[in-house]
């Protein structure tokens, strides 16, 4: 919407629970980013060591694969925080105030509720994939439960940020998809 900014950041007021969870989401984002950069470099060595010095690649491909995957899931708190996920709020901007708080508060349960699920079947996977010793079946074989500990982590904390949206939302912390009254 004009006139909005986009980098509108959660608040947090005074409130620990909401300032830790903030801090958590802000590592998990800097994790994230780290993730990618070392992807970056891992894409750049591989390059070098294929077509420079026209060596063969064991590993590089299946780590950048991992890594990126795992930048996403555990960036989700961070991206959640930041508001950057999208967003349609033309029903929210055409509702009164209460029936917004009503919309925002359903809104926020029901994103908990969907992320729970995901939370238990990825730890459900993660779990199956240690507890069997899975490997990949590529040369270097990296155990699987390495690689799928970002599917519950990055899902907790997720979920983590959205419990405390929430939260911000029911104790006046935050106004209802950031709209004002």
């Amino acid at each position: 919407m004009a006139g909005q900014s986009s980098a509108r950041i959660a608040p947090t007021g005074n409130n620990p629970f909401l300032r830790t969870v903030a801090a958590l989401s802000t590592l998990a984002g800097w994790c994230s980013a780290a993730m990618i950069v070392a992807a970056v470099a891992i894409t750049c060595q591989m390059i070098v060591i294929r077509f420079v010095l026209n060596g063969s690649t064991v590993w590089q491909t299946e780590a950048v694969i991992y890594l990126v995957i795992a930048a996403t899931l555990i960036g989700l708190s961070y991206v959640q925080r930041l508001r950057g996920h999208v967003n349609v709020d033309l029903i929210p901007i055409s509702l009164p105030p209460r029936a917004r708080y009503v919309l925002a508060v359903l809104t926020a349960c029901l994103s908990i509720g969907i992320v729970a699920v995901m939370l238990w079947y990825g730890y459900e996977y993660w779990h199956f994939a240690w507890e069997r010793g899975w490997r990949s079946d590529t040369v270097w074989g990296v155990r699987l439960w390495i690689p799928y500990l970002a599917l519950p982590i990055g899902f907790a904390l997720l979920m983590l940020q959205l419990i405390a949206d929430l939260v911000a939302l029911l104790i006046g912390v935050d106004t209802p998809f950031g709209l004002e009254s």
